[in-house]
């Protein structure tokens, strides 16, 4: 495995991205893997290494960048009320405006490595990154050929880059994980999700993960869920196999 931590330019400066890649039988697809709202960590470098195992260019992106935040491990401990209300301000920093010229940057620099390929490409979102990953593929329909929402957030709203709008501006496969026990995107929100790809024929599935909580995936998570987790790789690794071989 070859991994590095590279600053890649932006307008605003210079994003830290992780980048995980094989060692042999390269170019590799392009997988953009946007982070969840509690900031970089090793636990993240683990998934992303995970996918590039077989057989991916893995970019993770530090999107807290322009607040001078480079990962969990570096802010300060804090009460967890004051934690939670630091996530939540970080997570306002940024949008999906903002998110997409960063994402915009990160093909850029990924077309100029040898070791990426110039073919499709594929994106993954958990938590408030979901949209990320879901616009990235309505940005960039040429490239993206498949998105994956993870307990996504904001999943439907009154915006026109909300995702359940912008999985039907492209011809790419999407994929929403959903977990059952989640605030953050009740089942009514699922459901107005599922109803409004089925009824433009998106080429996308919202499944729901019986029993499982927000967070479900992340093995330091107490809400973390092996079975729901293991079954999530699984549907990712299918997605990224059917479109980006």
């Amino acid at each position: 495995m070859i991994e590095q931590t590279i600053d890649i330019a932006t307008k605003d400066g210079a994003m830290a991205t992780f980048i995980a890649h094989p060692e042999r039988d390269g170019p590799f697809p392009v997988v953009l893997f946007y982070m969840d709202a509690p900031a970089i960590r090793e636990e993240l470098r683990d998934m992303a290494r995970r996918i590039a195992t077989v057989g991916y260019y893995v970019m993770l992106p530090n999107l807290y960048y322009r607040r001078g935040v480079m990962e969990l491990a570096d802010l300060p401990a804090l009460p967890e009320a004051e934690t939670r209300a630091r996530m939540f301000d970080l997570m306002g920093s940024i949008n999906i405006p903002l998110v997409m010229a960063d994402t915009d940057c990160l093909l850029d620099f990924a077309d100029r490595d040898p070791a990426a390929s110039p073919g499709p490409a594929g994106a993954i979102g958990y938590c408030m990154s979901g949209q990320y990953a879901i616009n990235a593929a309505a940005r960039h329909p040429e490239r993206i050929a498949c998105a994956a929402s993870i307990y996504g957030v904001q999943l439907v709203t009154d915006q026109p880059d909300s995702p359940h709008l912008a999985a039907q501006k492209t011809d790419a496969e999407f994929y929403f994980a959903c977990a059952e026990h989640d605030a953050y995107a009740p089942l009514e929100m699922v459901e107005a999700l599922s109803d409004a790809l089925k009824g433009a024929g998106a080429n996308a599935e919202v499944e729901i993960y019986m029993g499982a909580h927000h967070g479900f995936a992340f093995p330091q998570r107490a809400v973390y869920d092996k079975t729901a987790a293991e079954r999530h790789w699984e549907r990712l690794f299918a997605l990224f196999s059917r479109n980006l071989s």
